[in-house]
């Protein structure tokens, strides 16, 4: 039965999908409401972001610099393994499922409130589409989540470069050797088409849990759990397939 239920779900979402973009909000009230989100969802993340970041990349590289415990193995790897681990999962996916809490749980207690206090009915009856008033602002500030995921990279390699060097785990060419050292251009867009689908995931699954909620003020703490288990379950789905699809030979 619950299969079933899951099924049902996943309908209803690709429904709500559709509807989001049918009958749009004027122009100029789309605008502040895009603004507001981005100052919400992407400047608001920006902080948290920046700090997990910095000393993540710091830790990759002194965890990496004490397993290097064979002479004959080049320091430079360090810097090497902390580009890799950096631009491929840690920036793109780690992050995400960490927004996945933030944003996620702000985005689906917010329309679950304004359900809640029937603001959305109130909505509905001025012949507004809520799901395009609601969602779509939400998706465009979203698509600004890759510049988000850039800072990280650059955070968490700069964190590595600091905790290297001033650990005296390598010098700064040697590290540099390693940032440089078989480097693929296409690793980097791969971690910023995984960005975008992510940050898609992030402005919508959220928003479903939320508007689609019943109960009151203690169902809206509920959804928001489940809305971050279940972007979370979809992030890591999502980037297994395009891990396979795009880096597989």
């Amino acid at each position: 039965m619950s299969m079933i239920r899951y099924l049902s779900q996943i309908g209803k979402y690709f429904l709500m999908l559709k509807e989001v973009f049918n009958k749009p909000t004027k122009w100029s009230m789309m605008k502040q409401l895009i603004m507001k989100e981005i100052d919400d969802l992407v400047m608001g993340s920006l902080g948290i972001v920046a700090f997990i970041s910095f000393f993540v990349g710091g830790v990759v590289a002194i965890q990496t610099a004490l397993n290097l415990t064979n002479p004959l193995i080049p320091k430079y790897l360090i810097g090497f393994a902390t580009r890799q681990s950096v631009i491929l999962e840690f920036a793109p996916t780690f992050i995400s499922i960490i927004m996945a809490g933030k944003v996620g749980s702000f985005i689906t207690s917010s329309i679950g409130t304004m359900r809640v206090t029937e603001q959305i009915d109130a909505l509905e009856v001025m012949g507004v589409n809520s799901l395009n008033y609601l969602v779509f602002p939400k998706i465009v500030a979203m698509m600004l989540y890759p510049f988000v995921i850039g800072l990280s990279m650059f955070l968490g390699i700069f964190g590595g470069w600091i905790a290297g060097v001033y650990g005296g785990f390598a010098s700064s060419t040697e590290f540099q050797t390693g940032l440089q050292v078989e480097f693929i251009p296409f690793h980097v867009t791969y971690a910023f088409i995984k960005t975008v689908c992510f940050a898609f995931l992030l402005a919508t699954i959220p928003s479903f849990h939320g508007y689609y909620m019943k109960g009151g003020a203690l169902e809206v703490g509920k959804a928001s759990t489940t809305s971050f288990v279940w972007t979370s379950v979809a992030i890591i789905l999502v980037n297994y397939i395009l891990t396979q699809l795009l880096l597989s030979k």
